[in-house]
């Protein structure tokens, strides 16, 4: 099910059979340093049975990034995932934008092009006032997809026993 579309980028929900995919990004060692380890494939099977019940749960999850043209037929078209998740910070409910996209196409500003309709779409639909991201600090790449969001650092907090930022956007 197609949930958002961008000039290049197809999101939709996440499938089981979308587990080799993204297991290119979720078990990428590079990819995965601000985590606490790279997930092995049931961990990657895990995360996308998580996303599915928050579809159902909560409306949003984290969702297959698609490349909508590839210039090889042989060329995989599920890149990563973009979303909106419902996160614990602090005692706050809040959604977070996240995303996570195959190393080999970083710097092409997929994931900004992604994360912005995620932000778009979650101030549409969610009632909501404020996105968030959790940054680890030394994740710089990730910091600037959120700054290119709008967002910035609201504050910083011991989340799941690592020092993140909390970047955030008003709507």
């Amino acid at each position: 099910m197609t949930i958002l579309q961008t000039p290049r980028l197809l999101l939709r929900e996440l499938i089981p059979e979308d587990a080799d995919a993204l297991a290119q990004v979720l078990s990428d060692p590079e990819t995965m340093r601000h985590y606490p380890a790279p997930y092995d494939r049931s961990g990657v099977e895990q995360w996308i049975e998580r996303n599915r019940q928050r579809y159902q749960d909560d409306g949003a999850g984290l969702w297959a990034m698609e490349l909508k043209k590839t210039q090889d037929p042989g060329v995989q078209k599920m890149i990563g995932d973009c979303g909106i998740v419902r996160q614990q910070v602090e005692g706050e409910t809040l959604y977070e934008i996240g995303y996570h996209l195959r190393r080999d196409l970083w710097g092409q500003g997929l994931a900004t092009e992604a994360a912005i309709a995620c932000r778009d779409w979650a101030f549409a639909h969610l009632q909501s006032g404020r996105l968030i991201s959790l940054i680890r600090p030394e994740n710089l790449p990730s910091r600037r997809v959120a700054e290119r969001v709008g967002m910035s650092i609201w504050k910083e907090v011991n989340w799941r026993g690592f020092q993140h930022y909390v970047y955030s956007i008003t709507a």
